[in-house]
């Protein structure tokens, strides 16, 4: 399994519209990938920073989602970020995340 983190700094005053944004819009484009297997979003107190941890079932995929579907969830999140989001892609080691088991290759 693989984790996308999307690091965002957030716009004054954007956090509650970002939230329904993510509710609204970018979970129904993440569904719509293959390989998706959940989302998890956090707020920092303040309202001021995000992250995005997405879960694929394997690298491709999550790949695939990076070239094709987040040009377009970043298009209709702009309005709430300030600066350019960080990505960064991980192999997940553990989870407990939807009982799925990960493997590493050693």
């Amino acid at each position: 399994m693989f984790a996308r983190n999307v690091s965002i700094h957030l716009k004054p005053n954007s956090s509650v519209a970002f939230t329904k944004q993510i509710e609204n819009e970018t979970l129904p484009t993440l569904r719509k990938h293959a390989g998706f297997k959940g989302e998890l979003t956090f707020l920092a107190p303040g309202g001021t920073e995000a992250v995005g941890i997405s879960l694929w079932d394997n690298k491709e995929n999550a790949e695939a989602y990076g070239r094709t579907g987040y040009p377009e969830v970043m298009k209709n999140l702009n309005q709430f970020v300030e600066g350019t989001p960080n990505v960064r892609t991980y192999e997940v080691s553990n989870s407990t995340f939807h009982n799925i088991a990960a493997t590493v290759a050693v």
